[in-house]
């Protein structure tokens, strides 16, 4: 998660790489827990700090009961390791925190520390990804990857969660609907909010309301007024200025306020309209006027502070018609309160009644936005009742992911000096999968994702139309042939900063990745209820492997 400080990030630097720091200057090499330290020192002592090791970053989980995560925040990982240097205030801080026995000589290695001797390869950011298979291998030197554990791991997990709280939001809601990221006040801290604005965007939210991550990733703003503007006009007598120009230019209304009340006194006794109100809060509709005089080309108001159809909606359809008079065309309401589909339905009812009778043109299709708590369940059940809702604005129960607080991320060392290595749990979820492997999506004849198999890395990959023996890791009886019709390689480089290595894409490239990839899964994949499992596998060589290490490295019992 990437927050900018009070006073704004700090200015970044790039690297030899070319890469900028990260968004974030609290990502620094401290960012880690101790124990990093403490192993590393451990290393440095016992004069292993410089074997070779590989680490898989992977979940074992995907999470909200569903069968699809989204990969994210990769970026941010490859901006530390980029920039993945100590200071001596750093090192000083270190050399204070750990027992007095520990050698100046660690702290000499310390300074010429950094991961110009790392390898990244990763799953390219905004995939579809599955349980078990390795998000990123990190490769290098053992001391300096496992002070990689704690960041890399922090920077994915939140980031990846959300990204897929937002995926999730986006499939129920259906691709026509405006997605609207309303979080920031009701984020975990300002790195909760930014981060949330970063990868719910990415994961195909349309918009969001927090400034400062429109100015860091460019990411389109939204945002109207509140309650507290409606309610503290008392009277369309306290606006001063009352003239507004045409939309051409071509002449002036000096009063706008007058005309806005003729219009009023119009829908109050149309023959569509009349009986469905009265007299209506007049403090609503001086709000609504000053706020159409300040925005005339972007007027959108909330419409719930005190009655929706006897004053919300005609204060707001009189603003709108007087608006329109001058050339100008309102963009709609906000419902933040009450019942959302019956509502929804019934001020759409209301506009296409005036675009009828006083022949406004493409009146009957202002955007109605809907929020108020809104989360996965309750869209669904909104588009079970029938709704009218052009765009949701969405906070808290997205952006602080209130259906599972994490994903689970775990960091894993499969290989040290070219030696497999696995961890054995009486849990088979939390047995590791041994060896520096090589990950592929093998795709069917319509086009869907079958399978992601794991290979060992001298394996020869799978080819197109060969048919493929692909078994689950630690299920004998699981095990089915593929005729694959498309092979994809998932891991790719993006460190170190070579000349070859994957490029960082725009955060916009990234989001049209993403919605790419949803796009291509199976739908009974990514449906809420009951989900079909998708099948991670591995070849039958590496299967083969597992178990022979698993036997060798389990102790056997003595019965007595």
């Amino acid at each position: 998660m990437e927050a900018a400080m009070a006073n704004g990030p700090k200015k970044q630097e790039k690297t030899a790489g070319g890469i900028d720091g990260p968004t974030n200057p609290m990502v620094t090499p401290l960012l880690t827990d101790l124990y990093q330290f403490t192993m590393a020192y451990a290393y440095w002592k016992a004069g292993k700090h410089t074997e070779r090791a590989v680490f898989d970053l992977y979940f074992r989980k995907n999470p909200f009961g569903g069968e699809f995560t989204v990969f994210a925040g990769l970026e941010e990982c490859i901006k530390l390791i980029a920039n993945f240097r100590f200071t001596e205030d750093e090192i000083a801080f270190i050399k204070a925190s750990l027992p007095l026995s520990c050698e100046d000589g660690f702290y000499d290695y310390l300074r010429g520390t950094d991961c110009s001797d790392v390898e990244i390869h990763a799953i390219s950011e905004g995939f579809v990804v599955f349980p078990k298979i390795p998000l990123m291998r990190i490769e290098g030197p053992i001391a300096v990857v496992q002070l990689l554990e704690t960041p890399l791991i922090n920077l994915v997990n939140y980031a990846s969660l959300v990204a897929t709280n937002a995926a999730r939001h986006r499939f129920v809601a259906g691709k026509s609907k405006l997605l609207l990221e309303f979080g920031l006040r009701r984020a975990q801290g300002p790195d909760g909010g930014i981060g949330a604005s970063k990868y719910c965007y990415m994961g195909g939210f349309d918009a969001t309301s927090n400034v400062a991550a429109g100015k860091l990733f460019g990411i389109p703003l939204r945002g109207t007024h509140s309650h507290a503007f409606v309610s503290s006009f008392m009277s369309p007598d306290e606006i001063i200025d009352k003239s507004l120009q045409s939309c051409d230019c071509s002449n002036a209304c000096e009063d706008f306020v007058s005309l806005v009340q003729a219009w009023l006194s119009k829908l109050k006794w149309s023959h569509l309209l009349g009986g469905i109100f009265g007299e209506t809060n007049q403090s609503e509709l001086a709000a609504f006027i000053s706020y159409a005089l300040a925005f005339p080309n972007t007027f959108l108001a909330l419409v719930d502070t005190y009655d929706v159809m006897r004053s919300g909606i005609p204060n707001f359809c009189a603003v709108a018609l007087a608006l329109n008079e001058l050339g100008y065309k309102a963009v709609g309401i906000r419902l933040d309160s009450g019942d959302l589909a019956y509502l929804s339905c019934e001020a759409r009812k209301f506009f296409q009644a005036i675009e009828k009778e006083f022949i406004v043109p493409d009146f009957g299709n202002m955007n109605i936005t809907a929020s108020n708590d809104l989360n996965e369940e309750t869209i669904d059940a909104l588009n079970k009742q029938g709704h009218e809702v052009d765009a949701f604005g969405i906070g808290t129960h997205l952006v602080t992911c209130y259906a599972q607080p994490a994903l689970g991320v775990v960091f894993k060392l499969v290989e040290i000096n070219n030696q497999p290595r696995i961890k054995l749990s009486e849990d088979v979820t939390k047995v590791s999968i041994p060896c520096k492997k090589r990950c592929y999506r093998l795709y069917g004849k319509e086009g869907y994702p079958l399978v992601d198999i794991m290979t060992g890395e001298n394996e020869p990959p799978p080819k197109v139309g060969e048919r493929i023996l692909c078994r689950h890791p630690f299920n004998e009886s699981k095990r089915a042939y593929v005729v694959p019709q498309c092979v994809e390689e998932l891991l790719k480089c993006y460190w170190p900063g070579r000349s070859d290595r994957e490029e960082l894409p725009s955060i916009k490239l990234i989001r049209e990745r993403c919605i790419k990839q949803l796009g291509q899964m199976r739908p009974d994949h990514m449906r809420r209820l009951n989900p079909t499992p998708y099948k991670v596998s591995v070849s039958a060589k590496l299967y083969d492997f597992i178990h022979f290490l698993w036997l060798n490295e389990a102790p056997v019992g003595e019965l007595q």
